[in-house]
């Protein structure tokens, strides 16, 4: 059974960093492109950023392009989104997703999700 479990969210001060992981198991990470997204209360889910099945492709949403990198490591079934500069309008509770085909950051795109993990950013 595919699953996927999102770690490394917390509460961190306006300008820090955080890096979040998304670990997993059912299914060999490395044949799907990975999507991240948020949602913050009140508001819609948004697409974060996207990476290829094989790492050479990624897209950004503009509100994080230059501060957020994601990557992968197909050896550990995982991705990573390392968050830079953060804001307090980067807080929520951010999933990470998988799908089979192209990237995008489209939410409806993805059939298979990971429970979420909080991301607060506040002094």
């Amino acid at each position: 059974q595919l699953k996927l479990v999102e770690s490394g969210g917390g509460l961190v001060q306006p300008g820090g960093s955080l890096r979040l992981s998304c670990a997993a198991s059912g299914f060999i990470l490395n044949n799907y492109a990975i999507g991240w997204f948020r949602q913050a209360p009140g508001k819609e889910r948004e697409g974060v950023s996207c990476i290829s099945s094989s790492g050479g492709s990624t897209i950004y949403a503009d509100s994080v392009k230059g501060r957020f990198t994601f990557s992968r490591d197909n050896a550990k079934n995982t991705v990573y989104l390392q968050m830079n500069s953060l804001k307090p309008e980067d807080t929520a509770v951010y999933y990470c997703a998988a799908r089979l085909r192209f990237c995008t950051v489209v939410a409806d795109a993805f059939g298979s999700w990971g429970q979420g993990t909080q991301v607060t950013v506040s002094s």
